[in-house]
């Protein structure tokens, strides 16, 4: 017996998701083009082929019961798949030659993703480019799964059987200071100074591989971190040292993005750190993938950032922290 694809169902579940992600049947209505009285029927069609209730109206608007809470992962992840799906048909009716999907953090985004890409393009004018902000620990489930081809993240050393990995941009490690905070008349700070210092850390949620690197590097310098706040990037790590919050190691570069009431100061050990990574599924074949990763190992200079960033030549994958050397910096 053949199954029938459920079209009316595919909608439904677009009009639910829409209605669950506004928490608000007029504005959900609004987004999809139509009005309210068509979408709240549907819905109470689909509870009832569902035999759930997947919403709760209560003062504060429209809200998920615990089924419509259960079932809003799946439908979003359905809808991204239909997404990419109305993507390949269009850029096959188009007569384009290809399609690259991209995962990056935000600090690549702004810094090496743009060179890469910008080179890619000339070569391939016809490629058609997808981006979107992922963190680090979303990039290797994403590859796995073929919702990427490539990701530019914090990532490094083995991560996984079919996930490849290579070392972009490295970054010296630096602490960022509200102003009027006693080491911030320091030319170069000395890590131990932290220990007694609530810090504001990128999560492990977001990049497990950076945190644990960053935790372990405190260790060995005699204290263990004291974590205040976890946050999803370098730059609201920045922010939130700006509000009084406590201080954060960054990379050095990020001290363009500091505002007026936030110092950034090199520590006075000099360690380096992986600051973005290319990563991929080796066991997916995509000639846009392989024409990218050939042009690194080839050794082509894309331009990446600054000197500071640049990789040595004696790099190795797969060092942990990339090089720490304990004699005071001397720039």
């Amino acid at each position: 017996m053949t199954a029938t694809l459920d079209f009316r169902l595919i909608r439904q579940l677009w009009m639910f998701l829409a209605v669950a992600e506004e928490s608000h049947f007029g504005r959900a209505a609004k987004r999809l083009g139509m009005s309210q009285p068509p979408l709240t029927e549907q819905i109470k069609v689909l509870e009832k082929s569902l035999n759930l209730t997947l919403f709760e109206r209560s003062r504060r608007g429209t809200v998920l019961s615990p089924a419509g809470a259960a079932i809003l992962p799946a439908v979003r992840q359905f809808a991204g798949q239909v997404k990419r799906l109305e993507q390949v048909v269009r850029e096959v009716a188009s007569g384009q030659s290809g399609v690259l999907r991209v995962g990056a953090i935000n600090a690549a985004m702004l810094e090496t993703v743009p060179a890469i890409l910008a080179r890619l393009k000339q070569q391939h004018p016809n490629l058609t480019v997808y981006i979107e902000e992922i963190d680090s620990a979303e990039a290797v489930p994403a590859l796995e799964a073929g919702e990427l081809d490539l990701a530019f993240v914090r990532i490094e050393g083995e991560v996984g059987p079919t996930i490849a990995t290579r070392p972009l941009t490295e970054d010296r490690l630096a602490v960022a200071l509200p102003a009027g905070h006693s080491l911030a008349t320091l030319p170069r700070v000395p890590l131990q100074s932290l220990g007694g210092e609530p810090l504001v850390m990128s999560s492990r949620k977001v990049s497990p591989v950076y945190f644990d690197m960053l935790t372990g590097i405190c260790r060995r310098h005699g204290f263990a971190p004291r974590i205040l706040h976890e946050v999803r990037s370098v730059v609201s790590q920045i922010a939130y040292v700006g509000c009084g919050q406590g201080v954060a190691l960054v990379p050095a570069s990020m001290a363009k993005l500091a505002p007026e009431n936030v110092v950034v100061r090199p520590l006075k050990e000099r360690i380096m750190v992986v600051t973005a990574a290319l990563a991929w599924n080796r066991n997916r074949h995509h000639p846009m993938v392989e024409a990218v990763v050939a042009q690194l190992e080839a050794g082509l200079d894309f331009g990446l950032v600054t000197d500071l960033c640049r990789l040595p030549e004696n790099f190795k994958l797969g060092s942990g922290v990339r090089r720490e050397e304990e004699e005071a910096y001397r720039g």
